[in-house]
């Protein structure tokens, strides 16, 4: 017997602010061959959802279901579905479409979670956890010694990040909003942590480095730091950009790769890094070990009602979230 519960969701209509996120009755087809559907128990809020809401990202259809990474339990099992039973917990990540109770999915975008990983932990890792996976692995590969700056230090990505760079054995330091912020970093794993709105991250790195500058940049802001970010590279450094909270980088030109100091730039996409099942259930198989060893530990910072999704979105996108932020159905 399948599992019947109210099939509600968030909706936009028109692009916009928060408040065009609706709250309203969805209707979720059977699964077709192939797919399940699953059960919603928690659902990660990221701000590639915001992105979307606003329109600075494309819909793939609309009206749009926004969210990225979603955790929950099989309810149903559509035809040719042969590695997937009623009842497993299993969690993804995609770009548009958790923000709902239950969804149909493809089985194969679907990964199955360890009985020590819960529902909340499993809807803030898929996508920031994956994407610190192989932001360290594969976008840039870090080694011990290596000197690497992060901005958004305290944020979902951010904190995971430390923890991942501490076991790694490399010099880290994150960069923080408030003091508070720079606190919770430094608890997780962060070597250094400069409070961007008291010092000058550029002028710190460069003392903490004695002047050589970082291997990597990992920077999710954008607009506000990219040019400090370039600043505070080595010679031939990497500029990791792969987020853009604080807005677009607009004026962006090959040469500022070359005055700073014949740097490399790459814009990735963590979906492009989990196209096949196989890499997908690779990369995820690496973060549910470290997740199970206590390596690394996930901070769920916000609970919140998935019909609050609004004020959800409003506190990400002013700044007021620490860590993960989890909407329950």
């Amino acid at each position: 017997m399948t599992e019947q519960i109210a099939d509600m969701g968030v909706v936009v209509r028109t692009a916009g602010g928060p408040d065009a996120l609706e709250w309203m009755p969805l209707e979720t087809a059977a699964p077709g061959p192939g797919e399940v559907r699953i059960v919603q128990r928690a659902i990660g809020v990221n701000f590639i959802d915001t992105y979307f809401r606003s329109g600075l990202y494309p819909w793939p259809s609309s009206p749009l279901i926004p969210g990225a990474e979603a955790a929950g339990v099989v309810a149903e099992i559509g035809a040719a579905v042969s590695d997937l039973n009623v009842g497993d917990r299993v969690a993804y990540t995609l770009p548009v479409g958790a923000y709902r109770t239950q969804r149909v999915i493809a089985a194969e975008r679907l990964v199955k979670l360890p009985d020590s990983i819960a529902f909340d932990v499993a809807a803030s890792v898929m996508l920031k956890g994956l994407t610190a996976q192989f932001l360290l692995t594969s976008c840039y590969p870090v080694k011990a010694g290596d000197t690497v700056l992060v901005h958004a230090a305290a944020g979902g990505v951010g904190l995971l990040l430390g923890q991942w760079l501490k076991a790694l054995g490399a010099t880290s330091i994150g960069t923080a909003g408030s003091p508070q912020k720079a606190a919770i970093a430094k608890a997780n794993g962060y070597t250094h942590v400069i409070d961007y709105r008291a010092e000058d991250f550029v002028a710190r790195v460069r003392e903490i480095t004695a002047g050589k500058g970082c291997d990597v940049v990992y920077d999710s802001v954008g607009k506000d730091t990219w040019r400090g970010s370039l600043k505070s590279l080595r010679l031939r450094g990497m500029f990791v950009h792969f987020g853009q909270s604080s807005g677009m980088i607009a004026d962006f030109k090959f040469s500022d790769l070359a005055s700073a100091g014949s740097l490399y730039a790459v814009r990735p996409m963590l979906f492009d890094y989990i196209k096949s099942r196989e890499e997908l259930c690779s990369r995820a198989a690496d973060l549910f070990a470290r997740l199970a060893s206590g390596e690394i530990k996930a901070h769920v910072g916000q609970r919140a009602a998935l019909r609050d999704a609004a004020a959800a979105h409003r506190d990400l996108e002013s700044r007021r979230t620490i860590g993960a932020t989890v909407l329950l159905p």
